[in-house]
């Protein structure tokens, strides 16, 4: 028989918002720790809150040894993931809101290097948020890749 350990979810995002360590929500997904991900910078503009996510340069991400490159997939689910988190960490649910649908457009290669991502909240209403999000690595105005994603919010 096998032992599962349970994750107080809910407490370690009431716990983030508290006492402003949001790196804690990002830390507990298993998808967010395979590839390395960690918040990378949490400021406000225009009084709401605007994370920023890193995924550090790492050997386990390239799909192409050959240029070398991030692999798509995982470019994928790390802005999915992001844009997950940013619900988390910018709305008052502590329901992880669950994906509807992920559009991506590949701009450009993701090169072997650090790569970043910030997400921007179109439309939430009751039950839908629409999210928007880039990712880059040198240069925010020039994005490795921009997705769309619509999220069901669980109510609580």
């Amino acid at each position: 028989m096998s032992s599962e350990t349970s994750i107080d979810f809910r407490g370690i995002i009431s716990g983030a918002r508290n006492d402003g360590e949001y790196n804690k929500i990002v830390q507990v997904i298993p998808y967010a720790q395979l590839i390395g991900m960690e918040l990378f910078d949490m400021s406000t503009l225009a009084g709401k809150l605007q994370p920023i996510f890193l995924m550090p340069k790492n050997d386990h991400n390239i799909g192409n040894p050959t240029l070398p490159a991030i692999h798509g997939g995982v470019v994928g689910g790390f802005m999915e993931t992001s844009a997950a988190l940013h619900l988390l960490m910018t709305m008052e649910t502590q329901a992880v809101p669950k994906i509807i649908d992920f559009s991506l457009d590949y701009l450009r290669a993701g090169r072997h290097t650090d790569t970043y991502t910030s997400c921007q909240v179109w439309r939430q209403g009751k039950r839908v948020a629409n999210v928007a999000i880039n990712a880059w690595q040198t240069d925010p105005d020039q994005p490795i890749a921009t997705a769309r994603a619509h999220f069901l919010l669980v109510q609580d």
